[in-house]
């Protein structure tokens, strides 16, 4: 799985962004220009590494956006065959790690504050267009119409966890403008505004102590998934408990989301804790590794506890359990290893499937470990250099495709935007810290973890 033909477009987009990105560099462009000229293999430096990946997986959520949104495309597919849902299919929950993406390119320089804000302009005009069920967006919708496009047969109306995800990046970008002019300014008005209007407390299903999935018009509470933790939407039952408009109590937290203590876990796995129940109605040790990232792209685990855990060891430990996991390999899959490793859900060599320890196909998801940079960064970096250097025609345009497998002998040059998306904001929070600044500054979120009785030290 290896491209020449590729590896020098790799080597092209890291001396382009150290262009755009470093002063004082003359000397190692030109060189760097001679090597490319010379087909000399250009080793690139860590930062050059950080710099293309984040260029990449960025520019998925820039340039690959649907056009009449702004919003992130569900799927793109460079072979162009889209069998489960239209090219122009937009996701909520993806179209809110997108926004936090399009803050990376602003801070590192390949798109202006005010090529961002009118990005971020179409998309809330769009969004406050956009069908919508007690506030609540559905997990796709038509980019072209603002229609929702049902996800499933009954999951035709109101997914209150992609809505979630989604608020979470509004939030976040209305933190970065919020003393900006007088046009940001009323940008930062109207994200109030469609955050004030998602009724949390209607997911109760009538006053339940526990949030519920989905709403549909059509069907009612038909789908019938309350929530119990620990998966990946503990931003969910904060951001409902931080509404100031429509608030959930503090019951349904202690009662549905961590199930009276149950919640809790004193087991470990690799010799790791594993601080927290990873599944409500399974014995399974361990999650998908995406429980560690789609919560936690503005919420900061690092100083982060309540009575049920420290959010910290937990997401650090489940990185670590997938790491021990590859090295151990008790499947014997070929190429797992130090520099291979994470498992999340992702397409797969059939299909669609939810890959973790345990639930182990040989297939490896790139976003896994990449987007643990904060918790693992010497063994992300591993994987990061091995995929660029020894495996770069499992990378394209947008960066690593979305799933791979040695054993099989099988990818797809196809990305998925809730694996793209995580990428570049979890590298940035490992390199900056951008996003954790960001929405842990919102005073409403402030108040819903004080309402909750989680307590807060920034050690980033």
């Amino acid at each position: 799985m290896k491209s020449i033909h590729q590896n020098k477009i790799f080597v092209l987009t890291a001396i382009l962004l150290s262009i755009f990105s470093c002063k004082n560099n003359t000397e190692n462009k030109e060189n760097s220009e001679l090597a490319l000229a010379n087909n000399t293999k250009v080793e690139l430096t860590e930062n050059q590494l950080l710099d293309t990946i984040q260029y990449q997986t960025f520019n998925y959520f820039w340039d690959g956006a649907e056009p009449n949104s702004g919003l992130a495309r569900e799927r793109i597919h460079m072979d162009d065959k889209y069998p489960s849902s239209p090219k122009n299919t937009v996701t909520t929950g993806g179209s809110g790690f997108g926004l936090m993406a399009i803050l990376v390119g602003v801070e590192r320089g390949w798109i202006t504050r005010e090529q961002a804000f009118n990005r971020y302009t179409k998309i809330v005009n769009f969004l406050e267009k956009a069908d919508r069920f007690h506030g609540a967006w559905s997990h796709w919708i038509d980019g072209e119409t603002g229609k929702m496009y049902p996800f499933g047969k009954k999951d035709n109306g109101g997914d209150l966890v992609e809505t979630a995800f989604l608020i979470q990046g509004l939030l976040t970008v209305s933190e970065y403008f919020k003393d900006g002019n007088k046009q940001e300014q009323q940008l930062v008005a109207k994200i109030d505004k469609l955050w004030k209007e998602v009724e949390w407390n209607w997911y109760t299903k009538g006053g339940e102590d526990v949030l519920y999935w989905h709403w549909s018009p059509e069907y009612g509470w038909e789908m019938n998934f309350p929530v119990g933790g620990y998966n990946e939407c503990l931003i969910m039952y904060v951001l409902a408990a931080a509404s100031p408009t429509y608030p959930i109590n503090k019951e349904a937290y202690e009662k549905g989301w961590a199930r009276n203590g149950a919640i809790v876990s004193k087991d470990s796995y690799y010799d790791e804790e594993l601080v927290l129940d990873y599944f409500e109605h399974s014995d399974a040790p361990i999650g998908p590794l995406f429980w560690a990232h789609y919560s936690y792209l503005g919420l900061n685990p690092n100083g982060l506890t309540d009575q049920f855990g420290d959010y910290w060891k937990l997401t650090q430990n489940h990185a670590k359990i997938h790491y021990k996991y590859a090295i151990d390999n008790p499947k014997k899959y070929k190429g797992y290893g130090k520099d291979i490793w994470g498992f999340t859900s992702s397409y797969s060599v059939k299909g669609y499937a939810g890959h973790r320890p345990g639930d182990d196909l040989g297939v490896v998801s790139p976003t896994a470990a990449l987007s643990s940079f904060p918790y693992t960064p010497k063994e992300s970096m591993q994987m990061l250099k091995n995929l660029y250097k020894n495996h770069d025609s499992l990378v394209g345009k947008y960066g690593p495709y979305d799933a791979f497998s040695l054993e099989h002998n099988w990818y797809v040059p196809r990305y998925l935007a809730i694996d793209q998306g995580p990428i570049p904001v979890m590298i940035e929070n490992y390199r900056t810290g951008l996003f954790w600044d960001l929405f842990m500054k919102n005073k409403d979120l402030q108040n819903g973890l004080q309402k909750l009785g989680f307590k807060y030290e920034n050690k980033s």
